[in-house]
C-alpha cells in the first residue's frame, strides 16, 4: 500500500469503462489545483485508462496506482493530482 496522501475519494466500484475516468474528470474539475483524488475502481481496464488520461491530460498527474483485494474482489486504486 502506498503512502500517498489524498484530499478526496471517488468510489467508482461497479462501473465499467469509460465511466471511472468520466466520473473522475468531473470530480477533478471541482477540486482546487494541487489536490489529490483517490479513485476506487473494480474495472481492470481502469489501470490503463488512468495512465492514458495522465499522458494526454494537461491538468492531471498520476501519482500512483495499486491493487488490493476486498472481500474477494480486486480493487484498483488510482491517485490523481490536479495540476497547478
Amino acid at each position: 500500500m502506498t503512502d500517498i496522501s489524498f484530499d478526496e475519494t471517488l468510489d467508482a466500484r461497479g462501473l465499467n469503462c469509460p465511466m471511472p475516468v468520466v466520473k473522475a474528470r468531473k470530480k477533478m474539475a471541482e477540486l482546487e489545483a494541487g489536490k489529490v483524488l483517490r479513485i476506487l475502481s473494480t474495472d481492470r481496464g481502469s489501470i490503463k485508462d488512468f495512465q492514458g488520461w495522465a499522458k494526454i491530460g494537461k491538468n492531471v498527474e498520476l501519482l500512483g496506482q495499486e491493487t488490493e483485494t476486498e472481500d474477494g474482489v480486486e480493487l484498483f486504486i488510482h491517485f490523481m493530482q490536479k495540476a497547478n
